[in-house]
């Protein structure tokens, strides 16, 4: 669907997008689910009692949450209106609003679990945004408004009130339930006793008085989205209180004024949780965390900007650029026409509630509310791509999707003929910082997923994220234009989480993960996660691959990103423990239908539904909607078309975020490679087509215009003859296709006419230098990194001091 010309929103300033940050964004950080708001009434007494500037900035908090002033009538917004209603309703008419009630909803007893008046909180701002929006069956209703206000007394009075100790899950205590209460508050302000309002702010004063320190845990500086979160908290308690130290110190958050700017969200960091000059995003100190608390952190600042500009409270630090690189290096590679990619969502992919698209759609919110007050070529260059976004997804169109607040800011954009819909970023990115690298064309981007000692296969807990123990051992994402359903549909429920695209696995039986409270993260031992980007176009990657605890399993796997073609090889694969060892070729959701023809060397019907698992050597195959698939020399190779049923509770069983125990069904074509029982130096190799046609397939296994040069212990690489371009992994010091490297590395070689570049990088970070000889004379280095020392010649070395690179890329461009 795509939202008309309607009508445009009248709402000042940046408003209407918060709400995707605010009540949305902080739950889809840490747990999930996120609410529409729109404004009501004009507020009353609290707010009339307030001297300025703080009334002025309730009612601009206040448009911010709800989106301003809208025509509820209007058709673009019809179904976030009847979405919100119908949530609302079912929560109202199930609301305990009796005189001696233990809880208020029978499913969230007892009140007193932080788990419950978490929850119960959250479901008090969704009644307190249908009452404040028109066009609901709740809208400006007195009983619902009095049944909210004697709802928050009974909360506090039996739950969350500042004699409360803290236990369980701190997020609900520091985060989740004061967000939601201060939401609540800055809604129904016009209404809400003085007495009451006093209460709600000392217990948010108890559990999150400031944003610099985890209040159970006083020595523990907060970062990333969780700062960002309590800023956001505490503003909000300063402006409901007319506090202006509690208003400066949530600005002050954002620099971290507190520790001289070490935790600041305004700086690129080298470790930890933060924002990374390559454009990694990290949080929790070792998971790739862009897609999720990276928006949070994005939204949270651009809500506080647009909140507090032109106020005695502004923003002003110069460093907040550091926000808007962010947008264009860490945001735009791993949106896909709206969707934000699962490679960097962590263990909200197991969120029911919460899949790419709803996370794509805050991210977009984020990024329109920065735009709000960002340079203006800056600003028009985001407008520009969020069209793009929007106009293209026909698949999970952002109206169906997106709240209320979203939908202005997107009508906004999308009305105004002056903002022309950009097309597909295309490029090659690598980002060191988080173990992932991601392939764009115009036609398809692939994500590639992985992980080593420093940034974890997966993070599991509190019940979230039961099966992703193979997400970060190379799983492989693919998206275009057939398949922007892909993992939105029904997947992560219901794929066999031991054959997940690119991995290679010991099919060891796992127990679920993240049974207990809190999360967890598991490292894997290898060192080599990552690679090399030459012309931002083409891209080596590797990783060495470990298996998990009580498995010996070992493997040298490498990705080889090319203009239309993915190679991936594999060698040294190796196992002692008597189980067999498989490396998944591809592992196709196909919807509830399953009706996509799957081709294994031009034979159709070869692999039946509902049949056994076929295995012969296979040449080629090809799967419509998706591309095509080349055995270089052939491949033995086992295949299966079937229908698997799962249910959203089974990978989700978290408080707030706990799935569904409806059965979920899909089909699936899955290919893969069967190395044997204990294999020895096994290997493979296959080249995945994305987008190619049955004969562009056929074309391509037979021409093969990229040729494999190396495939064993020491080196893997290709030669791309069209584009002039060699591509190696030296897992140590070797040789292959004349180029030589005195260690482990990553090297991209590419010549064209009188020029040549190279790109080297160190992913294992083992190196302090790395020497390169290349196979054809030199005459001098037209340009370099400042790492790159050239000795030219018949036979000329780079030289390139790699240490403390952080496996980023180092390049040449030399003259022959």
């Amino acid at each position: 669907m795509r939202l008309s010309r309607r009508t445009l929103i009248a709402a000042g300033g940046a408003a209407g997008v918060t709400a995707a940050l605010g009540a949305g964004a902080a739950q889809a950080s840490e747990r999930g689910g996120a609410v529409a708001r729109s404004a009501a009434e004009p507020a009353g007494a609290v707010e009339g009692g307030a001297a300025e500037p703080f009334g002025e900035l309730l009612a601009r908090a206040e448009a911010l949450l709800t989106g301003g002033t809208f025509d509820p009538s209007d058709p673009d917004l019809a179904h976030a209106v009847t979405t919100l209603d119908s949530s609302a309703k079912g929560l109202w008419d199930s609301l305990d609003r009796s005189a001696g009630r233990t809880a208020l909803w029978g499913d969230l007893a007892p009140l007193t679990d932080p788990g419950n008046f978490g929850q119960s909180y959250t479901r008090l701002r969704t009644l307190a945004t249908a009452w404040a929006t028109p066009g609901t069956s709740l809208s400006g209703d007195a009983a619902t408004a009095e049944s909210l206000l004697s709802a928050l007394r009974f909360v506090y009075d039996t739950a969350y009130h500042p004699g409360a100790v803290e236990r369980g899950n701190w997020w609900f205590w520091e985060i989740g339930a004061p967000r939601a209460l201060m939401d609540c508050c800055v809604l129904l302000r016009g209404r809400v006793p003085a007495a009451d309002l006093a209460a709600y702010l000392s217990v948010v004063d108890r559990f999150c008085p400031d944003a610099d320190r985890r209040t159970n845990s006083p020595s523990l500086s907060e970062t990333g989205a969780n700062r960002t979160d309590k800023a956001v908290i505490v503003a909000l308690r300063g402006l409901l209180g007319a506090d202006t130290d509690k208003v400066a110190s949530a600005r002050d958050a954002l620099s971290d004024l507190r520790d001289s700017g070490r935790n600041s969200l305004f700086r690129q960091v080298g470790s930890g949780d933060g924002f990374y000059a390559d454009g990694s995003f990290v949080q929790h100190e070792v998971v790739a965390y862009t897609g999720t608390y990276g928006t949070v952190l994005l939204g949270g600042a651009a809500a506080l900007l647009s909140l507090l500009a032109g106020s005695p409270w502004a923003v002003t630090d110069p460093a907040v650029t550091v926000m808007y690189d962010a947008v264009e290096r860490s945001f735009e590679p791993v949106v896909f026409d709206g969707l934000m990619m699962d490679t960097v969502r962590g263990r909200a992919v197991s969120r029911q509630r919460s899949g790419d698209h709803r996370d794509g759609a805050a991210a977009i919110a984020a990024i329109l509310l920065l735009a709000s007050g960002a340079p203006r070529d800056r600003a028009g260059r985001w407008q520009s791509l969020v069209k793009g976004w929007l106009t293209r997804n026909r698949t999970t169109p952002f109206a169906s999707s997106a709240t209320l607040p979203q939908l202005v800011l997107a009508k906004r954009v999308l009305d105004d003929p002056g903002v022309s819909p950009q097309e597909r970023t295309t490029g090659s990115f690598v980002f060191a910082g988080m173990d992932r690298v991601v392939h764009r064309r115009p036609g398809w981007a692939l994500a590639l997923s992985l992980s080593s000692r420093r940034i974890a296969a997966y993070e599991a807990g509190n019940g979230e994220n039961r099966h992703g123990w193979y997400t970060g051992d190379g799983m492989t994402y693919l998206y275009s234009d057939d398949g922007l359903g892909q993992y939105n549909d029904g997947f992560w429920p219901t794929v066999d989480p031991y054959r997940l695209p690119g991995t290679t696995v010991d099919t060891l039986v796992r127990e679920d993960a993240g049974a207990d409270a809190g999360t967890s993260t598991y490292l894997p031992s290898n060192a080599v996660a990552g690679g090399a980007v030459l012309d931002g176009a083409f891209t080596a990657a590797a990783m060495e691959l470990t298996g998990p605890p009580g498995s010996g399993l070992r493997a040298r796997k490498s990705w080889f990103l090319l203009d239309n073609a993915v190679v991936a090889l594999g060698s040294g694969i190796t196992a002692g423990d008597g189980r067999t060892i498989e490396t998944v070729v591809e592992n196709r959701n196909l919807g509830a239908d399953g009706s996509a023809a799957l081709l294994v060397d031009g034979v159709p019907g070869a692999v039946r539904e509902g049949g056994p698992a076929r295995s012969r050597r296979v040449h080629w195959a090809h799967l419509d909607g998706t591309g095509g698939y080349v055995f270089p020399g052939g491949t033995e190779v086992r295949a299966l078309r079937e229908r698997r049923t799962g249910t959203w509770r089974d990978v989700n069983t978290g408080a707030d975020t706990g799935g569904s125990t409806d059965p979920v069904i899909r089909d699936y074509a899955t290919l893969w490679i069967d190395h044997g029982v204990s294999p020895t130096d096994a290997g493979y190799a296959y080249v995945l087509l994305p987008g190619a046609s049955v004969a562009a397939t056929v074309i391509w296994s037979h021409s093969r215009p990229v040729r494999i040069v190396a495939n064993d212990r020491v080196v893997q690489g290709v030669e791309d003859r069209r584009s002039g371009l060699t591509a190696l992994h030296f897992w140590a010091a070797g040789s292959a296709a004349g180029v030589t490297a005195s260690g482990p590395a990553t090297v991209l070689v590419r010549r064209r006419g009188a020029r040549v570049t190279v790109a080297v990088a160190d992913p294992g970070r083992t190196q302090d230098t790395v020497n390169v000889q290349l196979p054809f004379p030199v005459r001098s280095a037209v340009s370099s990194d400042p790492a790159v020392t050239l000795t030219p010649g018949a036979r000329p070395r780079l030289t390139v001091a790699a240490g403390g690179s952080s496996g980023r890329t180092h390049l040449a461009e030399l003259a022959l």
